[in-house]
């Protein structure tokens, strides 16, 4: 006689519970996601088209907006990660890409030199190459994990600085160059494919390594 294999109804009914929860925790993180990426698209927007330390104090609006929401960007979330919630982080930055691509398509209809202007940007990080970008992204993800801390505590001034702080500096934000590179011309994108996509991991890697900086380097320290 074959042994009773027959599943409990709560069994099932608990399964298909906690699947159901978890498509709403999937769905939750990825719409907050895209968000945030559209709020970081917007102010990339805005830096495109003014430049210089104006349209770098003006960025700030994207960060600020994240925050005040509390939306979901990989770079204001991946220096407060606990263990097993790295699939989360990956969610967020599909979805950070997501809602950048949704605004370079603004941009590129817009009459305004922003894909000249995004190609510059590109254009100078690979200059520098992979490796070199990857480690000024650290810088960034500092900044960004030390203002998220502060404006969490309703401190807003290390944002106003920060944002600035790193575009001035130099210090690649992969969710803002998700932005640059999805407006870029598809005609310098086809010519350095392999290139960009090599970069583009060295920045998030870089961003995820400054963001955990002070973890890092104060592992088994009290929390400040």
């Amino acid at each position: 006689m074959l042994p009773n294999r027959t599943v409990p109804f709560g069994s099932i009914l608990l399964t298909l519970l906690h699947n159901y929860l978890n498509m709403g925790k999937f769905s939750t993180i990825f719409k907050s996601s895209v968000l945030a990426g559209i709020c970081i698209g917007i102010a990339g927007f805005g830096y495109l088209a003014l430049g210089g330390v104006v349209g770098a104090v003006l960025f700030a609006f994207g960060l600020i907006t994240v925050v005040c929401y509390k939306l979901k960007l990989y770079t204001g979330t991946a220096g407060f990660i606990e263990k097993g919630q790295v699939g989360d982080l990956l969610l967020i930055l599909v979805g950070n890409i997501v809602g950048c691509l949704l605004v370079a398509l603004l941009a590129r209809v817009s009459p305004m030199p922003l894909q000249e202007a995004a190609q510059k940007i590109l254009a100078g990080r690979l200059a520098i190459g992979p490796v070199r970008a990857g480690l000024l992204a650290i810088g960034c993800g500092f900044l960004m994990t030390t203002a998220v801390t502060f404006a969490r505590r309703n401190q807003w001034l290390p944002l106003l600085f920060a944002v600035p702080m790193f575009i001035l500096c130099g210090f690649p934000h992969c969710i803002a160059d998700a932005f640059y590179y999805l407006t870029v011309p598809f005609s310098f994108i086809k010519e350095n494919l392999g290139s960009v996509l090599l970069l583009y991991v060295c920045l998030v890697i870089g961003n995820f390594i400054g963001c955990n900086l002070y973890r890092l380097i104060m592992i088994g320290e009290e929390k400040v």
